[in-house]
């Protein structure tokens, strides 16, 4: 007999509906959608039935931007994909992008077989990769088909900054771009000036100061900008879509919004970190100031308000999280140099709840732009959609029973993130996801934990855009659907 699940009661919002019904799930899916389900057969003979009075119905979080076990800056970051999903699940998220990284000197695909080897049956929740690439050569371009149409991964990630690491120059990108574009995919990118971000800190190193607050002073706006800008305009050149990761500032955001004047389509993620702090963080007293040692950084009051205000003019399209966890001990690695500090901050089980209080809550967005910049958006844009980011029959029965009376303290003690402090300490929250279902069964419940690691799934995701290859030099049989 199939899995059926009845929900009453409550008020489903999706992107662009809000309305109250029931929402019948048979096996992994949205099967009906109505009024007063629970009156009529076989929908009131369900399994399990749950009555969602007083509560919003949201599609499952869809966070596209984690790092579950990153190797960085000589450690990993502190969340396996079995912790880091559960953390997410019992935030609303149900569905994550990591990024598979090219080591330098090897191939795409074995990137690839990396992360499968990390994630493949020890994950809680869904899951789809990005492919961060490092080394773009003739045997690594030569990779890019195969990787889009068999093994679903249509974005490519490339590093502006990390000189020495995973840098990579302009060549090499619009070569991605050109490369990823011709079978459907897109080139999606950390914009920081790699070379300014180096010269400043080696100065300033050499000027003895070597304490937190000159991580961020060594990162200065411009550097995001000035490589935003330049990102955009090399995608501008070929024709091509993008994307740009974590973007923090005013700067960045008005060189966004002269892309569009030139009728240029640049797709833009924020970060929860970015919204809810700013660089004062980094004048704590002693270290404490490195839990919110990232890249980029934080940056000023106004630039959290242009980001607020960035969503709602559809200039930011996604709130990530980025989430890349170490625990005091390894950020201590750099007590001595800012330099040294392990760049990353947990975040994906605040992300979801906090959106909710401090945007919807406090006016800043309505609840159909959260459900949009939480799940639907990335969806779409990360070839997911219908089956990921709504409410709708024949989707994913991925849904978030969100109580938004209930308010909590976030407290490393009571979070599930593998970190030994919570970036939100002491943070007062309104608005608390009461039960969690990922493809139609009941994975978090009043606190309680029902599905085991492995019960994850991988997404094998569609090609973001149109490929420019015409159907008769296409190869594979991977439907093209976008979002």
């Amino acid at each position: 007999m199939t899995h059926s699940v009845l929900i009453k009661n409550g008020t489903i919002v999706t992107a662009a509906d809000s309305y109250q019904a029931d929402v019948y799930i048979k096996g992994e899916a949205v099967h009906t959608i109505g009024k007063n389900l629970n009156a009529l057969p076989p929908f009131n003979q369900a399994n399990k039935i749950i009555d969602a009075t007083g509560c919003y119905l949201f599609p499952g979080g869809i966070d596209p931007h984690t790092h579950m076990e990153l190797p960085f800056m000589g450690t990993y970051s502190s969340d396996s994909f079995e912790s880091g999903t559960l953390a997410g699940l019992y935030g609303g998220t149900t569905t994550i992008i990591d990024f598979a990284i090219q080591a330098q000197g090897k191939s795409l695909n074995a990137g690839l077989d990396e992360w499968h080897r990390k994630a493949d049956g020890q994950a809680v929740g869904d899951y789809a990769f990005h492919l961060a690439v490092t080394d773009f050569n003739e045997q690594t371009q030569a990779e890019v088909q195969e990787v889009i149409q068999k093994r679903g991964v249509s974005s490519f990630k490339i590093f502006m900054a990390y000189k020495g690491a995973l840098m990579v120059d302009d060549l090499q990108i619009a070569r991605l771009m050109a490369e990823t574009a011709r079978f459907g995919g897109m080139v999606i990118a950390h914009t920081e000036n790699g070379d300014m971000v180096a010269n400043n800190v080696a100065q300033l190193l050499t000027e003895g100061h070597t304490g937190v607050k000159y991580h961020g002073l060594s990162r200065p706006p411009i550097c995001e900008a000035e490589a935003a800008g330049r990102f955009m305009d090399l995608a501008h050149h070929g024709e091509h879509e993008c994307y740009i990761v974590h973007l923090t500032c005013e700067e960045s955001l008005n060189r966004v919004r002269k892309a569009t004047q030139r009728n240029q389509r640049v797709f833009v993620e924020t970060c929860i970190q970015y919204l809810m702090f700013n660089d004062s963080q980094y004048e704590l007293p002693g270290f404490e100031g490195a839990k919110w040692i990232f890249s980029p950084p934080l940056r000023k009051a106004k630039d959290q308000e242009a980001l607020w205000h960035g969503m709602n003019q559809n200039l930011i399209h996604t709130v990530a999280t980025d989430h890349c966890p170490f625990c005091l001990d390894q950020k201590r690695m750099g007590e001595q140099d800012f330099s040294k500090i392990p760049n990353g901050a947990p975040g994906i089980e605040n992300r979801f709840e906090l959106m909710y209080s401090e945007g919807v809550e406090k006016g800043r967005i309505s609840l159909n732009k959260f459900v949009d910049v939480t799940s639907t958006a990335a969806a779409k844009i990360f070839g997911m959609f219908p089956r990921k980011g709504t409410i709708a029959v024949g989707s994913d029965a991925d849904i978030v029973i969100f109580d938004p009376t209930v308010e909590h303290t976030y407290s490393v003690e009571n979070q599930h993130m593998n970190c030994d402090y919570s970036a939100y300490e002491g943070w007062r929250v309104k608005g608390k996801c009461r039960t969690v279902l990922l493809r139609g069964t009941v994975a978090i419940d009043e606190g309680k934990t029902l599905i085991n690691k492995g019960f994850g799934k991988y997404i094998h995701r569609a090609p973001v855009m149109e490929p420019l290859l015409s159907e008769s030099q296409k190869t594979g049989d991977t439907p093209c659907q976008i979002g």
